[in-house]
């Protein structure tokens, strides 16, 4: 059903893997860690589910304040049952990293999503550190068995630019004997570093090399977590291409590492004006204000990928309204998401009408598409079920969107605000 306009002000939900990590670091760090804005959607609260199994004593205040209580990586506890990471490559990676040097038995599980991820990517460097790992097709999916083991310092030099496979290798660096580093192809989201550093570790940083000495222990700390920017990206497109829109969106995070889609929305010409920017926490955060706008078609590949690599969803939806061809290379990471986003996109937008076609690494949008209602699937993928209900916002007829639950992964409230700002 087309929607008039937008507008209005909104205040998205904390940052995923700010969230994530937040808990983590706390539960292996000594003394209490408080966290304020936690994003309670269901991946985050795998991750306090786990660590609970653990042993560790977490408790949500509220919806958005946590404490947890923690008494040092040593003090976790083999776990009575399996973990179970729910839908979370975020929680299921970064754990691995967390458990290699426990001296205890863990057996890590999750979706069928995430049975589908491919693992080796964090399983074989901790391997080359001496870490126990057994798992299904040689410990590249779950079931995963870790018995850890005491791990030695490398240097891995990674194929992808991924912080789930850096900060994983990092983080069993923490209790290993040596150095541990990790170089990148290019540059990936930086929040475990930052956020290691805040709860009193020191972290080397020389060009795409990050490096942790071993033995080092980490403080509880106060977390403020900001508005999640992948989440943010669905109003900021949404905001561009529905005509007389106006959208406040509040205290968004604003790393470095992942304002891609704003260097994306900007060449292709969108009005997004940066307001109340705050740089004294260690996740620097803005209001965004974005406003319709008439787009054009760019180019999206090379070092631009990993900052925006949740958002291609949404872009690629900007594309179909914008003027000229997008291209869309370099992002074959894509495939071992939650669903194979290339060919999920290009199916579920060709249903409403998009002139779009997958490529290896990408795909190709011919802008200017008037999209019709049609019967979709989010397919389970949190970022392709937001991706489809902007969408149906600008179609003609009635769009009915199938697994529009999986959202609750990552923004619990989506439907709700996106009916707030409707004119």
């Amino acid at each position: 059903m087309t929607v008039k306009a937008l507008r209005g002000t909104i205040q998205i939900p904390g940052d995923k893997s700010i969230s994530h990590r937040s808990v983590m670091f706390g539960s292996i760090a000594e003394g209490t860690t408080t966290i304020n804005g936690f994003l309670p959607g269901d991946d985050c609260l795998s991750t306090i589910s786990c660590f609970q199994k653990l042993g560790v004593d977490i408790q949500m205040i509220d919806e958005q304040s946590v404490v947890v209580k923690g008494k040092g990586i040593q003090a976790l506890k083999e776990p009575s049952d399996i973990l179970d990471v729910g839908n979370s490559g975020t929680t299921i990676r970064l754990m691995i990293g967390i458990l290699a040097n426990t001296p205890f038995h863990s057996t890590l599980i999750g979706d069928e999503s995430i049975a589908k991820r491919p693992m080796k990517r964090v399983t074989g460097p901790l391997r080359d550190m001496n870490i126990h790992l057994d798992g299904r097709k040689d410990a590249n999916f779950t079931p995963l068995v870790i018995r850890g083991g005491k791990a030695k310092g490398i240097h891995y030099t990674s194929p992808v630019a991924s912080a789930q496979v850096k900060s994983a290798i990092l983080l069993a660096g923490l209790q290993a004997e040596g150095t541990t580093s990790v170089t990148e192809p290019a540059k990936s989201r930086d929040h475990t570093e930052r956020m290691l550093e805040a709860f009193g570790v020191k972290v080397e940083e020389e060009g795409l090399t990050v490096s942790i000495e071993g033995g080092q222990t980490l403080r509880g700390t106060h977390v403020e977590v900001p508005g999640d920017i992948s989440s943010a990206a669905f109003f900021l497109v949404a905001g561009a291409i529905i005509a007389n829109s106006r959208i406040e969106i509040q205290k968004v995070g604003m790393n470095p590492t992942r304002t891609g889609i704003l260097d994306v929305l900007s060449n292709m010409g969108a009005s997004i004006e940066t307001v109340k920017e705050t740089k004294e926490t260690a996740e620097p955060y803005a209001d965004l204000v974005v406003e319709a706008s008439h787009l054009k078609g760019t180019e999206v590949g090379g070092d631009l990928i990993p900052r925006l690599i949740d958002e291609i969803p949404i872009i690629a939806l900007a594309a179909t309204q914008a003027e000229g061809i997008t291209v869309i290379k370099d992002a074959a990471e894509l495939k071992v998401k939650e669903t194979n986003r290339i060919d999920t996109v290009v199916n579920e937008l060709t249903k409403m009408g998009a002139n779009i076609e997958a490529t290896e690494d990408g795909m190709i949008i011919h802008g200017g598409a008037k999209l019709h209602g049609a019967n979709v699937n989010s397919h389970g993928d949190h970022r392709i079920g937001m991706m489809l209900a902007v969408a149906s916002c600008i179609a003609e007829g009635e769009t009915i969107i199938e697994n529009r639950d999986a959202v609750s992964v990552s923004y619990p409230q989506f439907f709700a605000h996106l009916e707030s700002l409707q004119q």
